[in-house]
């Protein structure tokens, strides 16, 4: 079952046991219509905020048992209800999926002041209310509709800032791989569960050959084009291969990789193909061409490591053997 299944099976059973328990307190009485504006929420919560797809041959049982429960299956009026209750949650669904942002919050109100004065009207005709009921439960509706697109979107706000800052605190700004605050976060989770499941962990750390020649030469705005081009590069390979492999920009020119569950052979196919599309990699600076090449250190957990740092040591110390013995090349032991 797909999360959009998952999500539409426990859609239709909120609305099963919110609406129904709701109308079972006041099933058969001359007051049934009392609690319809919540009923109606129910019904736009789940299609427009909840953005609930549910098809006809679900909708129509539905409606059927739900007017045998409230004996109202030999009115007229009650079929023209339910139908435009229906018409209703296909309308809000439709809206909610449109891509457009402008006037969202117009397209929302127009189909809930139209369909919700419908069904009012049917009810008002079914139960013999007055005008002025009538209207009355009509705006008490559009005030909660008001109130719960208010209410919604400003949890949804404050939920997309705090992503937003989530993002932004483990995020490096420049080449928007995470950075070393999250790799630190991630390290000792990882090493915590090789160390209790018997499980491999390796890493790589890599670094730009020669780079603050890069700046001296070409400026600092070069040296950041060439960092960004060289996080894609490497986001790029590793996405294409295993997206469980992690990826972090830990200082100037340095970049970690995390392979959880790889031990020293695993990661070579990874390894050998950022090296490859790495090295020589041809960057286009205000028309001038450079290229540039990386040095590269590898290691995995062993028997002796106690803390994640001891895994770090051993492959900076590799990558500054390859650093220290012509560059260009992978130290891995």
């Amino acid at each position: 079952m797909t999360d959009d299944q998952l999500k539409d099976v426990f859609g239709i059973l909120y609305m099963l046991i919110f609406i129904f328990s709701m109308q079972a307190t006041i099933v058969g009485k001359s007051i049934s219509w009392e609690f319809m504006n919540f009923q109606i929420m129910a019904i736009i919560f789940c299609a427009y905020f909840l953005n609930i797809r549910i098809p006809y041959r679900y909708f129509i049982p539905i409606i059927l048992v739900y007017m045998i429960f409230n004996s109202s299956i030999g009115y007229w009026e009650s079929w023209c209800h339910a139908w435009t209750l229906i018409m209703s949650y296909e309308s809000f669904n439709h809206i909610r999926r449109m891509q457009e942002e402008d006037h969202r919050f117009a397209r929302y109100m127009m189909v809930g002041v139209v369909y919700g004065g419908l069904m009012w009207f049917f009810v008002m005709v079914k139960f013999n209310l007055t005008l002025a009921t009538f209207y009355e439960e009509w705006f008490y509706l559009v005030i909660f509709e008001i109130l719960l697109y208010s209410y919604v979107n400003m949890i949804l706000r404050d939920s997309k800032l705090k992503m937003h800052l989530l993002e932004f605190a483990n995020h490096d700004a420049l080449t928007k791989a995470e950075n070393y605050a999250a790799y630190m976060t991630e390290i000792q989770y990882e090493f915590e569960v090789c160390q209790r499941n018997k499980l491999h962990l390796s890493m790589m750390m890599f670094d730009i050959d020669h780079f603050k020649k890069v700046n001296d030469t070409y400026g600092h705005l070069a040296g950041d084009k060439v960092l960004q081009h060289v996080a894609d590069v490497a986001q790029t390979v590793i996405n294409a291969n295993d997206p469980k492999v992690k990826f972090y920009r830990t200082g100037g020119e340095e970049f970690n990789v995390v392979f959880p569950g790889y031990d020293m052979d695993s990661t070579k196919d990874i390894v050998n193909e950022i090296f490859m599309a790495l090295n020589h990699l041809e960057i286009d600076i205000n028309g001038k061409k450079i290229y540039i090449t990386i040095s590269m250190g590898v290691s995995t957990v062993t028997a002796k490591d106690v803390q994640p740092n001891d895994l770090y040591s051993r492959v900076d110390d590799n990558l500054y053997h390859s650093k220290n013995n012509g560059r260009m090349q992978i130290t891995a032991f």
